[in-house]
C-alpha cells in the first residue's frame, strides 16, 4: 500500500502498527549522537566556566556546532547605567566567575563605552546598536564589537535584558540570546 500525498511515510495506524513504532523508534535513537562518557564529562565541565546550565549549552552546541568563544552583555542585562555606572555584587561575582571566554560589554543610552568596561569585568566594550535602529544598523554595530577580537558571530551568545535586544542575536548572526533573568539567576 503507498502513502497518499501528505502522507509523512511513518508508521500506519493499522495492524501491526506496535512493530512499525518500535523500528521508527529505534531507527530514531540510532541518528542520534551517542557521546562518549569523558566528552560529555569535558562539556559538563564547559558549561559550568561559561555560568550556563548544561542543557542551554548543549542546545548552542548542538544548533552551531561549536563551543562558546565569547559572551556580549547589555548594560541593560549588567545593571549599569548612566550618569553614575555600579555593576551590582551579583552580576560582578558572575562575571568574575567567567572562565577562557571572552567577555564584551555593549554601552546603551547615555553610558559610554569606556564607563561600562571600568566599573564591570570585562575584555572590551563596544557602543550597543540605538533602540528601533535598523536591521542593517544594528549588524554593523555588532560587526563592530566583535571585529577586534576577530569572533564569528556563531559563537558567541548574547545575554540581554529587553525584548528589543533579542533581535540583535538574528542582526549580527550570533549563536543565541539568554535572558540576564536567567542568566544571572542564583543556581
Amino acid at each position: 500500500m503507498t502513502a497518499g500525498p501528505g502522507h509523512n511515510g511513518g508508521p500506519g495506524l493499522e495492524p501491526g502498527f506496535s512493530w512499525r513504532k518500535h523500528c521508527w523508534t529505534k531507527a530514531r535513537a540510532e541518528l542520534l549522537p551517542h557521546l562518549p562518557l569523558e566528552v560529555l564529562r569535558t562539556r559538563v565541565r564547559r558549561a559550568a566556566e561559561l555560568g550556563l546550565d548544561y542543557r542551554t549549552y548543549a542546545s548552542v552546541r548542538a544548533a552551531t556546532g561549536h563551543d562558546v568563544v565569547a559572551f556580549l552583555f547589555s548594560s541593560n542585562a549588567l545593571r549599569v547605567f548612566a550618569p553614575a555606572p555600579t555593576l551590582p555584587p551579583d552580576r560582578a561575582a558572575k562575571l568574575a566567575a567567567i572562565r577562557d571566554t571572552l567577555r564584551i560589554g555593549l554601552a546603551s543610552g547615555r553610558l559610554e563605552p569606556q564607563m561600562l568596561q571600568a566599573v564591570a569585568e570585562l575584555d572590551a566594550a563596544d557602543v550597543a546598536p540605538a533602540a528601533l535602529s535598523s536591521w542593517a544598523e544594528q549588524r554593523r554595530r555588532l560587526r563592530a564589537a566583535l571585529a577586534p577580537a576577530r569572533l564569528p558571530g556563531d559563537r558567541v551568545l548574547l545575554v540581554g535584558d529587553l525584548d528589543l535586544e533579542r533581535e540583535w542575536c538574528a542582526a549580527g548572526g550570533l549563536a543565541g540570546y539568554i535572558a540576564a533573568p536567567r542568566y544571572f539567576a542564583v543556581i
